[in-house]
């Protein structure tokens, strides 16, 4: 039995008939660039997620850049972000001038830890690494904004973080690139990903629970000042018309094409969410026997949209031990992060060292995921599970 570790053909199978006439639509028009499709998109997205605006752009990256860019980041700016994540989250910041002030996570949910980030911000404020670790040599920084990240598809803590952010004055940028459909009960209502915080983004690359066939991405937000921004930020900061340039910005629009692959895919999402959470139960009663194998945790009142699947064994010996099984059964699987990002050669000018995010670390050493999608049937799960119980 051959099992993708996600499984996009099936998808477009389902989808197929309504993609092609979405894209011969664009293809008809000729109207490559922000065409009517993106404007729908927008308007279907931001409606769905609970914001009264969106912006769609060209990658989950092109998202994050824009919103810190809106939000005037850069140089002697401190932003806070979780060091067990994917690049994207840590290099805008550095590449925007401003400081990555890494965060440790839970060890449980994998996100931003909410105590840790009120201590990292009051180091920063006091300039004592005894409070927290801290970047070397970065100078006297001033605290900007948090990236929490909704990481696998479940949502950071925000009754704890929000609360932390306004306490200290800072922006708060949700990284919802693996998270788009998740949702968590917050002040006594069900809250999507991307609606929290001054703005969420998000990712369509076509790994993603809501992806298109190349890349793109979104901003969302409820502030009628920052829609401008985005918009401006995303074509060369643009003014009046598009010879006149107010600002600098960059080359961050979502083109028509992909928008049409999105709305045609937005019409199954809930019900691939829905399927996404069979297969997690599945693997819950397949899986929760074995020993040594630490499952996915969902705290009450969230619903995770398992952008992946991701176990941790008891040791890297272990995890080493359970991959050869799975290899030698032709089942994949892939390790996200195998090396956080305070312990990467990018990042070597902020100092940090082995020891200095104790969960991450432990996590990067243990952790992989197993193939996860909504098409993935419970005989391909009992083969995998088969395979780690060797």
């Amino acid at each position: 039995m051959s099992i993708p570790f996600i499984d996009l053909k099936t998808q477009y199978r389902r989808v197929a008939a309504e993609v092609e006439r979405g894209i011969q639509s664009v293809l008809m028009s000729g109207a490559y660039i922000n065409g009517p499709e993106v404007a729908r998109l927008e308007e279907r997205l931001a409606g769905y997620c609970g914001t009264r605006y969106a912006v769609g752009c060209a990658s989950g990256t092109d998202a994050l850049m824009m919103a810190l860019m809106a939000l005037g980041v850069g140089p002697g700016d401190a932003v806070f972000c979780p060091p067990f994540t994917f690049m994207a989250t840590a290099e805008v910041v550095a590449l925007l001038g401003a400081t990555p002030v890494f965060v440790d996570v839970d060890p449980v949910t994998y996100n931003i830890d909410p105590v840790r980030l009120d201590l990292a911000v009051r180091a920063v404020r006091a300039g004592d690494p005894s409070l927290h670790p801290l970047p070397q040599h970065a100078g006297t920084l001033t605290p900007k904004a948090v990236i929490p990240v909704d990481l696998f598809g479940l949502l950071a803590d925000y009754a704890a973080l929000l609360p932390v952010a306004a306490a200290h004055g800072l922006f708060v940028i949700e990284d919802a690139a693996q998270a788009f459909g998740a949702t968590q009960e917050f002040s006594g209502a069900k809250r999507r990903a991307c609606s929290y915080g001054q703005i969420g983004c998000t990712s369509f690359f076509p790994a993603k629970p809501l992806g298109c066939y190349g890349d793109g991405g979104m901003c969302f937000t409820d502030d009628p000042d920052l829609l401008e921004l985005l918009r401006s930020v995303r074509v060369h900061g643009q003014g009046a018309d598009k010879y006149q340039n107010v600002r600098l910005g960059i080359t961050g629009r979502l083109d028509t094409m992909q928008a049409a692959v999105l709305l045609a895919k937005a019409e199954i999402f809930d019900d691939e969410v829905r399927l996404r959470q069979d297969v997690a139960r599945r693997y819950a009663e397949l899986l929760g026997a074995l020993p040594g194998l630490t499952l996915p945790v969902v705290p009450q009142g969230n619903v995770s949209v398992y952008a992946q699947y991701s176990i941790q064994a008891e040791s890297t010996a272990h995890r080493q031990e359970l991959l050869d099984r799975l290899t030698k059964a032709s089942v994949p699987s892939s390790i996200y992060y195998p090396v956080p990002l305070h312990l990467q050669p990018a990042f070597a000018n902020l100092g940090y060292q082995p020891g200095s995010m104790p969960a991450s670390e432990a996590v990067a050493a243990r952790i992989f995921s197993i193939p996860m999608h909504p098409y993935l049937t419970a005989e391909a799960q009992q083969e995998i599970a088969k395979a780690l119980a060797g």
